[in-house]
């Protein structure tokens, strides 16, 4: 006896010694008095509220004592719906033995009111559903509804079950309820098309199996081959008998002994149903996949619809399949015959766990880098063949005429042998009356006396390629024609065979067709392959492989013609592009041939030697296609690695010593290193500490918006003393391009609250940034795109969180359009070496800037410094060549997001000119105030160098001109700055004399009129001549005189206008008179007076900019603790 079965046996014999004594009980019923039952309605809806939540274990004690102490007889239907919805909620075995108690105590105290009434409740819950109600359903619907049933009847079958045992449920009163429970679980099975119910036969057979169908657990030995389903059961129960002892006696058992068959009947013919829909969901996912298969091939690509389907298809079979597993475990029945994995292997399988369904396993790669094979899948194409003697009689393969006889005689022994013993297993299954007397056997056999006997051999022993498929499709049917029909059929589906199950499955079905004429047929189909087929010739290499070993002629003669064919195109190597198919196909072919070992090595060898000889022409392709067929194979193959190996010492010898086109380079180099690719170096792994791995797992993984206090408090716990922890945190702090992008600002966020503990590592992570901006610029390399762009939009985060400023930014900006160029001034489409007109990146730039920060820069002289960036920016874009469409809607973009309501420049000209007036304007408020140049580029720090460069470039080209003349009163100053002819002296003699009245008398309305600016300075002069006035006035206060007689003088600039120019002059005036010391002093105060207005406008700057960081701080606050969560 198996000692492993011990607890199992001693575990049935317990519950049915339980269900004896219950039933026992149930026999005799409980009558209390009346007089002593208390009818109190508080407890009667206690006990009803109590059943509807669980009947279980949890209160049955509770529930038996009220059913005995109550009077119940006014509740009974309410207890018996009550019951019903307790029952739902009992999942675990000890729950339902627990209802089945409860029910029992309601069964003894009213058998006659509460059973009947319980038991139409069980009925209407167990009954199967209405199929026209489901068919109604759409398919998700009807899945979903299925599920959701099935999980409520689970626990009322279980109770059910319990209960026809225990005699409450009874087909009679002298029997069980056996053929109640019988018809029940029919019902079930047989209004159930689409298998939705046989989880419910698992879950009865898991409990149930050995009270209702008499199953014990078989001996510990291999099933048989040979057992068909329906017949094991019967063969095992009787070879058991001898091992196990029989748990009762016949006069104990619960169930009778033919309701106890007929359910085992029922069952196993339900397990056939099932295992013959296995084979055919098998078979048409086999079928399936081959059409899948085809599209790849056709269009290069598996639509989706199409796979949409094959994975429902792969879904319902896996349920499929799972179910026919437990139902095969719980009836100790064998698993229907299914084709192996290596049948099916070679296709295309586009489900995630295709491979589990077909039943591969996942073995041991057994090819690496420097073996015949490039990959498992090609090792099992090529050596995986399959034995026909396994599928095809022996007669059938003539192998008996080669075998001895006494080889003969020990074959017909064992012959004998098989058929008593397929006898004796038919009688014993007569006299069980057993069925599965259905034979399955998709191969055809060929007619006459020995077809038995055949069959029973191919059934005697067990391979893992069964010689019973599944698939009749697949198979050859030879009843209705003969065998010239047959082989012209099979060599039309032969083009279509191009999966390994195909392929072998047509090698099968030839070997049955075997004949002399049937070979040369197949030779001559096999030698006029299409010249475009070339994907057939692997496949059908394969089948000339298989037949081989029993059919040799097949592939020598094949070799034969393929070779006979090589020496018609060597001799008509000038006919190339009419024979170039032709030659790929013959090459390809004979690769293929040579990795089945079909071609000797001898003959493939000096195939490539005659194509070495002549190395020219058409045999360059030629050897270029046996080694990318054949040349790994030959080069890693004990017998012939190295004689090939010399041939590719000689073909590299020969190829560097000749002269080759491009495309016959490329093809030659491409085939040697595909047949004898170099060795690399395995990719050495950087090392990182325990800690540096820490640092990168905080920042890119673990940070997050909800993370990111949680990251810094980690930061912060680190050894900030340690260099490799300041390093490592340096490192990953100053490259934004290894997160992802909007978790930059996360990373600035970050180093904004670092910046408060550790203020000198904010310092070098914003140095780090800037360098890394400034070499971008410096280096232009195309593989820093992506980086260039992280690290901008780094910098911008970085001025949003204040640990840069508004001048920093603007730096950068400028320095982004005038980095390289001459001067720093962009000129129309002419070429920079590190900014070329059509390199558009350093516009994403700038855009990627100004989308970060732009909105922060509205108002005050912050407005201003950008829109005089804009204004120059804009010129910048219209040098370079015409945009592309994804930069220009990102520019637009941008501009439109800062300021929506300005206007692009359509033109070059329009831009120069706006750019032209942006620096008059700055060149004319830089005339304003010579003395004050200093303060106001402390006013105006966002102003450009190059611009101040620019502008004073301008006016020292001014002054210089003045300059190089000696001030006097024939002086005359031209805007042009050329010079002109002045007036007699008479005149202006005459012209000083007036206006020095005509000063004198509006000296006083000049003032009322501009308190900021004198009447003699008034905008007609040009800028240089202004300052060089200025200048003038300068050197007479400091007492220089000016005049022939030495008397100190004070210069005024005259204009005068004869015809259509203006022309000015000097007019030296003495300073003692009064409209000298009126002017001096007038222009004193004008000074004092703009002194106290620019510490004005000073103070009301400081203090808008103060506001300004105020309101962004409070901003930026606002926006952390949004980030935080």
């Amino acid at each position: 006896m198996d000692i492993s079965h011990l607890p199992k046996v001693e575990e049935e014999k317990a519950r049915h010694t339980r269900r004896v004594k219950l039933k026992e009980l149930n026999l005799s019923p409980d009558r209390p008095e009346s007089s002593k039952l208390d009818s109190s309605l508080k407890r009667h809806t206690a006990l009803i509220k109590r059943m509807r939540q669980s009947i279980g274990l949890d209160n049955r004690d509770q529930m038996i004592k009220d059913i005995d102490s109550l009077s119940l007889e006014k509740y009974i239907d309410e207890i018996a719906g009550a019951a019903l919805e307790g029952i739902a909620r009992c999942r675990t075995e000890k729950d339902t033995w627990a209802a089945v108690e409860v029910i029992c105590t309601l069964h003894r105290r009213f058998p006659t009111t509460f059973t009947p009434a319980f038991l139409n409740f069980l009925s209407s819950a167990i009954s199967a559903p209405a199929r026209a109600a489901l068919s109604a359903l759409p398919p998700d619907q009807r899945e979903k509804e299925d599920a959701a049933r099935v999980s409520r009847q689970r626990p009322v079958l279980r109770v059910c079950s319990e209960l026809a045992l225990v005699g409450v449920i009874r087909d009679s009163p002298t029997r069980s309820g056996g053929e109640w429970i019988m018809k029940v679980i029919k019902d079930l099975l047989s209004n159930d098309p689409s298998l939705s119910s046989l989880p419910l036969l698992s879950t009865f057979l898991k409990s149930y199996a050995r009270p209702y169908l008499g199953l014990m657990p078989p001996q510990a030995k291999q099933i048989p081959s040979d057992a068909e389903p329906g017949t094991l059961s019967s063969i095992t129960t009787d070879e058991t008998q001898g091992t196990f002892p029989p748990l009762l006696n016949e006069e104990v058992e619960l169930v009778e002994q033919d309701i106890r068959d007929r359910f085992k009947r029922m069952c196993e013919g339900y397990y056939d149903n099932v295992a013959k829909k296995l084979v055919i969901e098998h078979t048409r996912l086999q079928d399936q996949d081959r059409r899948n298969h085809e599209a790849y091939i056709r269009s290069g690509e598996i639509f989706e619809d199409r796979q949409q389907a094959y994975e429902k298809m792969t879904k319902g079979y896996e349920k499929l399949l799972a179910n026919c597993q437990t139902l095969s475990e719980l009836l100790y029945l064998p698993m229907p015959s299914l084709p192996t994995a290596s049948q099916k292997s070679d296709s295309i399988q586009i489900g995630s766990n295709a491979g589990g369904i077909l039943g591969e396993e996942s073995d041991d790669i057994l090819s690496t880098s420097g073996g015949k094979w490039e990959d498992e899948e090609e090792r099992k194409f090529f050596e995986d063949i399959q034995d026909l003697k396994d599928f095809v009689p022996k007669s059938v393969l003539g192998v008996e005429s080669e075998e001895s006889g006494a080889d003969e005689e020990k074959e017909k022994l064992e012959r004998e042998r098989a058929e008593e013993q397929a006898k004796k297993f038919e009688e014993e299954l007569e006299g069980l009356k057993a069925n599965g007397g259905a034979h399955v056997n998709g191969f055809p056999q060929p007619p006459g006396p020995s077809e038995s006997a055949d069959e029973r051999e191919g059934a005697i022993t067990p391979t893992p390629t069964s010689p019973k498929p599944p698939s009749p499709s697949l198979s050859p049917q030879l009843a209705p024609q003969g065998p010239s029909q047959l082989l012209t059929a099979l060599l039309a589906r032969l083009p279509d065979a191009t999966n390994r199950a195909m392929i072998d499955q047509a090698a099968v079905d030839f070997a049955f067709l075997n004949s002399k004429a049937a070979r040369k047929r197949l030779i001559k189909f096999l030698t006029i392959v299409p010249k475009n087929r070339t994907d057939l010739l692997p496949h059908y290499s394969r089948l000339v492989a298989t037949l081989s070993k029993y059919m040799p002629d097949i592939g020598s003669e094949l070799v034969a013609s393929l070779d006979e064919e090589f020496r018609y195109l060597q001799r008509k190597k000038n006919v190339v592009k009419e024979l170039a198919e032709v030659r790929i196909k013959n090459i390809v072919f004979l690769s293929n041939l040579t990795k089945f070992r079909i071609v000797p090595s001898h003959l493939i060898l000096h195939t490539f030697k005659v194509c070495l000889d002549d190395f020219s022409g058409t045999n360059v392709e030629n050897i270029a296609l046996l080694l990318e067929g054949c040349g790994r194979f030959l080069l890693r193959s004990e017998d012939t690695r190295e004689r090939f190996g010399t041939m590719l010492e000689l073909m590299r010898r020969k190829q560097s010593m000749q002269h080759f086109d491009q495309r016959q380079i490329l093809l030659l180099e491409n085939a040697y290193y595909q047949c004898n690719p170099p060795e690399r170096a395995p990719r050495v792994t950087k090392e990182r500490t325990p800690i540096e791995l820490f640092i990168r797992h905080l920042i890119y993984d673990v940070l997050a918006k909800k993370t990111i206090d949680k990251v810094l408090k980690l930061i912060r716990k680190l050894d900030w003393d340690d260099p490799v922890v300041q390093l490592s945190l340096h490192k990953v702090f100053t490259k934004p391009w290894k997160i992802k992008f909007n978790n930059v600002s996360l990373l600035a966020m970050l180093t904004y609250d670092l910046q408060r503990y550790h203020p000198s590592f904010a310092i070098s992570v914003v140095d780090q940034v800037l360098e890394d901006i400034r070499r971008g610029l410096e280096q232009n390399v195309y593989s820093t795109n992506q980086q260039r762009v992280a690290t901008m939009k780094y910098l911008g985060e970085l001025y949003i969180y204040r640990l840069v400023g508004s001048s920093l930014i603007f730096d950068t900006l400028w320095l982004l359009v005038t980095f390289g160029h001459p001067d720093g001034q962009p000129l129309y489409r002419q070429p920079c070496i590190l900014d070329m007109p059509d390199d558009f990146f350093r516009i994403r730039l700038v855009c990627v800037m100004l989308d970060t920060v732009g909105m922060c820069f509205d108002r005050g002289s912050q407005k201003r410094k950008l829109d005089n960036f804009l204004v120059f920016f804009q010129y910048y874009v219209l040098c370079k060549n015409e945009l592309p469409m994804d930069v220009d809607f990102m520019l637009s973009d941008s501009l439109e997001a800062i300021r929506p309501k300005s206007a692009m420049p359509q033109s070059i000209e329009e831009a120069a000119m706006a750019v032209d007036e942006l620096f008059n304007a700055a060149m004319q408020n830089a005339g304003l105030a010579p003395e004050g140049e200093s303060g106001d580029d402390s006013e105006d720090d966002g102003e450009r160098p190059q611009q101040d460069e620019e502008e004073d470039g301008d006016t020292t080209g001014q002054e210089s001109t003045n300059e190089d003349r000696t001030p006097s009163p024939e002086t005359v100053v031209v805007l042009s700055a050329q010079e002109h002819l002045g007036p007699s002296e008479d005149a202006d003699a005459e012209f000083a004399k007036e206006l020095a009245k005509i000063i004198t008398e509006s000296s006083a309305e000049s003032r009322k009129i501009d308190k900021k600016t004198a009447w003699w300075d008034s905008a007609v002069l040009a800028p240089g001549t202004r300052k060089k006035r200025a200048d003038d006035n300068e050197t007479e206060a400091d007492g220089e005189g000016n005049g022939a007689i030495g008397e100190p003088v004070m210069n005024f600039t005259v204009i005068t206008k004869r015809g259509n120019k203006q022309q000015t002059r000097h007019l030296p005036i003495p300073a003692e008179s009064a409209l000298a010391v009126h002017t001096r002093s007038a222009q004193l105060q004008d000074k004092v007076e703009q002194q106290h207005l620019k510490r004005l406008v000073l103070n009301y700057e400081e203090s808008q900019e103060a506001e300004e960081l105020k309101a962004l701080e409070n901003r930026s606050r606002g926006i952390k603790i949004r980030y935080v969560g």
